[in-house]
């Protein structure tokens, strides 16, 4: 029997086959007692997930969506908003904020480097109209994770309304909603939680449900009080993604079964493997410095001799091999590479991704070592200290 190829991109990701068993079930009524039963079962799921006692509100939709829903109800046309973009998804947020009429500053920077909380806590002191700030915690584009603690501390201190699209993070990297004041947290299904895409999930806070009773943007589809009251029933306003739903429930029993800090241990190791794998190929990575390279998400430069036509090359040697990686995205096309691993993505994972990786780089005339990068990856996941590993 065929093996599937190592899905190692940051999402769609593997969905385990508990999940899709899960997802198999019968059908239910959207408005009857079984749906009644499982929506307030996941919501709680979810406030352990995300570390929240906030409301949480569940949409069918991308993780787009769920960025689109929190401009949507806390944003007002004109209204000044700030946006931290540190790669495409954080230009994606700070875009989305313009078309729905705010007057948009960016906080850019370079890609492959995060954001430094003295930036953000200069511009707000300039700044005092700024009413919102949006921030993408972990950006796939560039595989570099923002120091979100810090930055949340500054937004707290300026007294403004934090939305973090933490798409890529929560659930796989450390996001305590509430301890780091997090207004709007938003997530989606294809991400760390093991699921086909298809449904986005976000936690409001009380101070962001004030801010959405006066917000006047249009919104409809995501009405976040009208979701609110559906939700207090045990339904939802649109027909909701059933079958996503039960593979959310049994990926949450799945998360419990492993716990939180288990989970997000386990992300740091996988992390550190495939950079010291990418060490030992003599490749390097986007990110500016290991402290802010992502836990879910490698991005590594081709060697300069398989960039740009050449590096299709390589995908489609991978692809043959049974690996599926992420190409790079806008100015990085054809310049990097990107590996997912997020959700359920464990030691054999990495083990046979970089063989793969070796074999393919070897098929295209890079010098290496075999062996060198699996002995690399297999060390630093055996390390017990997986954050100081690069």
């Amino acid at each position: 029997m065929a093996q599937p190829p190592q899905l190692r991109i940051p999402g769609p990701t593997p969905v385990p086959e508990r999940v899709q068993r899960a997802m198999a079930a019968p059908m239910i009524n959207h408005r009857g007692p079984e749906f009644r039963a499982l929506l307030p079962e996941l919501e709680a799921g979810l406030r352990w997930a995300f570390q929240t006692e906030n409301d949480m509100l569940i949409f069918p939709a991308s993780g787009t969506g769920g960025l689109e829903s929190a401009v949507a109800n806390v944003v007002s046309p004109g209204e000044r908003v700030l946006a931290v973009t540190i790669g495409a998804f954080g230009d994606r947020f700070a875009d989305l904020a313009e078309a729905f009429g705010a007057d948009v500053a960016r906080l850019t920077l370079p890609w492959g480097e995060a954001a430094d909380p003295e930036d953000l806590d200069a511009l707000l002191s300039r700044e005092p109209d700024i009413a919102t700030v949006l921030i993408t915690h972990n950006e796939t584009s560039t595989g570099v994770t923002n120091p979100l603690q810090s930055l949340a501390e500054v937004v707290t201190r300026h007294h403004r309304l934090l939305v973090v699209d933490g798409v890529s993070s929560i659930g796989s990297i450390a996001l305590p909603v509430d301890q780091w004041k997090v207004d709007v947290a938003i997530t989606a299904s294809q991400k760390g939680w093991m699921l086909p895409p298809g449904v986005t999930m976000l936690s409001v806070s009380k101070a962001a449900w004030q801010r959405q009773a006066s917000a006047r943007s249009p919104r409809f589809y995501f009405d976040w009080d009208r979701a609110r009251k559906m939700q207090s029933k045990g339904m939802t306003f649109t027909t909701p993604a059933v079958g996503i739903l039960f593979g959310l429930r049994e990926s949450l029993v799945m998360m419990r079964e492993e716990g939180l800090q288990a989970i997000f241990q386990r992300h740091l190791r996988v992390a550190a493997a495939f950079r010291a794998a990418a060490g030992a190929l003599g490749l390097r990575l986007l990110a500016s410095s290991p402290d802010v390279a992502s836990p879910t998400v490698t991005a590594v430069y081709f060697p300069e001799a398989l960039t740009g036509e050449k590096s299709e090359a390589v995908f489609k040697t991978w692809r043959e091999l049974g690996l599926v990686a992420g190409e790079g995205q806008g100015k990085l096309s054809g310049k990097i590479f990107r590996i997912g691993h997020l959700g359920a993505v464990y030691e054999p994972d990495v083990v046979a991704t970089i063989e793969i990786l070796e074999r393919g780089f070897e098929a295209h005339g890079h010098p290496v070592t075999r062996g060198a990068a699996l002995s690399a990856g297999r060390r630093a996941l055996q390390s017990s200290e997986p954050s100081l590993v690069a």
